[in-house]
C-alpha cells in the first residue's frame, strides 16, 4: 500500500500524522494497545511518518512504537496510575509545526487533545479523533455520578468539533449522530491475533500448577483491576456462587490499584498478575468461562481475545458486548446484577455441552475482527478526510499517479486500497 501526499512545499512524501494521546505507553490498557498497533501499521504498511504526543512516567510500560515525544502532565488525585497532560505548550507547538502534519489524529478529550484540535485548525489540516472511552461512565465508581450530563456534553462538544469521529462500535456512532454533530461519524472496531490468541494454547500442565482441579471449569477475569472494570459485581457473584455450593474456580489476570481490594473478596482466587504474550495467551486459554461484569466499555477488547481463545462468554448486557455477542447464541449476555451472572454461570457449571457449545461460537465470531482489516478501515478514514480538505483547498489539488506495487492509478494523498 503507497500513501504518499503531495504539496507545492514538499513534493511527494510519506503521509505525516500527529498523533495525541492521554497515555500512550506509560501504562498498559486496551487503547494504548489499539493505538501503538495502528501506528506500527501506519510505518511498515502505509508507509506513513507518525509523531506521537503524550505523557511518559519513569517507567513505562512497553516500548512506543513511533517517534514519542513527552508531553508536561501530572499524577491524575486518587488514580496516580494515570497522568494528565497539561495541554500543548509553546515548545511543544513549535514541534508539531515544524513536523508539519498532513493530518491530526486526537485519541483522548483532555487539555492535550484540544489545544491540538486548536492547533489543527490553525494549520487547516483534517482532524480525526478516535473515541475509546466514555468518561462519564467512571464517574459513578467516584462517588461524582452528578457530574455525568456535564461531562457527556463536554465529550460531545469535543468530538462534533473534529472533522471526523471513530466511534468503536455502532451502537455509540448512532448516539453520536444523534447529537446532530458537524463531525462525520465513522466505526472503527479492535480486532484480534489469532496466532497469539486461541484455543490451542490451552495448557493442562499450566492450570494444574496453579492448583486448579482438572474436572472443574474455571471462571476468569482478564484487565486491568481497577472499580470501573465491575470488580464489585464480580466479586459478590463469585460469593453467590459459592453459598450456592458450586465451589468455584476462579483466575484473575491482571494487575491494578484495587488488586489489594479485589484480593481480600476472592481470597480462593488464583492472581495470576500481570501477564503478556504467550503468558498470557496461555493462561487464558486455560480457563473455560469468562465473566466480564463491565459496563463501561466502550468496545472491550479483553472480550476479543477470550472468544479467541475459546472461552463461554457471559458479560454485562450493554452495547459493546451486543455489538459482539448476542445472548444464547455464542454468550450469555446478563442485566448488570450479581443474580444474573450467578444463573448464567451456575447453568454453564453444571452443563459442560452449553459451556463447549457457547465457546465455540465465540471463537467462530471472532475470526471477523482481524487486526489487518480492522486497521486499514483507520487508513481509509485517513484518505476519505484527507480527499475532502484536498477538494475544499484547490493548491492541494489531488492528483493521480501509479501505485508502484500494483501499477493502478491512485489518487496522491490516499492509500491504494
Amino acid at each position: 500500500m503507497d500513501f504518499r501526499i503531495s504539496t507545492h512545499a514538499d513534493g511527494a512524501r510519506p503521509l505525516r500524522i500527529a498523533l495525541f494521546s492521554g497515555n500512550y505507553n506509560y501504562t498498559l490498557d486496551g487503547a494504548n494497545k489499539s493505538l501503538n498497533r495502528l501506528v506500527r501499521h501506519l510505518e511498515s504498511t502505509v508507509g506513513a511518518q507518525v509523531r506521537v504526543y503524550s505523557p511518559t512516567g519513569p517507567n513505562p510500560a512497553f516500548e512506543p512504537a513511533g517517534q514519542l515525544v513527552s508531553a508536561p502532565s501530572v499524577k491524575i488525585p486518587f488514580r496516580g496510575d494515570y497522568r494528565l497532560a497539561l495541554g500543548l505548550p509553546d515548545f511543544l507547538r513549535r514541534d508539531v509545526e515544524a513536523f508539519k502534519p498532513d493530518l491530526i489524529h486526537l485519541s483522548a478529550p483532555d487539555l492535550l487533545g484540544s489545544a491540538a484540535l486548536r492547533l489543527g485548525r490553525k494549520l487547516k489540516v483534517p482532524v480525526v479523533a478516535s473515541l475509546h472511552t466514555l468518561f462519564d461512565t467512571y464517574l459513578d465508581y467516584y462517588g461524582l455520578g452528578r457530574l455525568q450530563p456535564l461531562v457527556r456534553r463536554r465529550l460531545w462538544k469535543f468530538y462534533g468539533a473534529c472533522d471526523y469521529v471513530m466511534a468503536p462500535t455502532e451502537a455509540i456512532g448512532d448516539e453520536l449522530r444523534a447529537q446532530n454533530l458537524a463531525a462525520r461519524v465513522r466505526t472503527w472496531a479492535r480486532g484480534v491475533d489469532p496466532d497469539l490468541f486461541h484455543p490451542g494454547r490451552r495448557c493442562e500442565a499450566w492450570r494444574l500448577g496453579q492448583g486448579f482441579a482438572p474436572d472443574s471449569p474455571v471462571i476468569a477475569f482478564l484487565g486491568r483491576i481497577v472499580m470501573e472494570k465491575g470488580l464489585a459485581a464480580f466479586a459478590e457473584t463469585v460469593g453467590r456462587l459459592e453459598t450456592a455450593g458450586h465451589a468455584p474456580q476462579v483466575l484473575v489476570i491482571g494487575d491494578g490499584p484495587a488488586r489489594a481490594w479485589f484480593q481480600q473478596r476472592l481470597p480462593n482466587a488464583v492472581f495470576a498478575g500481570f501477564l503478556s504474550g504467550e503468558a498470557l495467551a496461555t493462561a487464558l486459554a486455560s480457563g473455560d468461562i469468562f465473566l466480564n461484569p463491565s459496563t463501561t466499555e466502550t468496545f472491550g477488547n479483553v472480550n476479543l481475545e477470550a472468544m479467541a481463545s475459546g472461552l463461554a462468554m457471559v458479560c454485562a448486557d450493554a452495547p459493546n458486548t451486543r455489538a459482539l455477542l448476542r445472548h444464547g447464541h455464542n454468550a450469555k449476555l446478563c442485566a448488570d446484577q450479581p443474580d444474573a451472572y450467578a444463573e448464567a454461570l451456575t447453568e454453564l457449571i453444571l452443563q459442560a455441552e452449553t459451556r463447549r457449545h457457547l465457546g465455540a461460537k465465540a471463537l467462530e465470531r471472532s475470526a471477523a475482527y482481524r487486526w489487518t482489516t480492522i486497521l486499514d478501515e483507520v487508513v481509509e478514514v485517513y484518505a476519505e478526510a484527507l480527499s475532502a480538505k484536498a477538494m475544499a483547498s484547490p493548491p492541494r489539488a489531488l492528483e493521480r499517479r501509479p501505485n508502484t506495487a500494483t501499477g493502478a492509478p491512485q489518487v496522491a494523498g490516499a492509500p491504494a486500497l
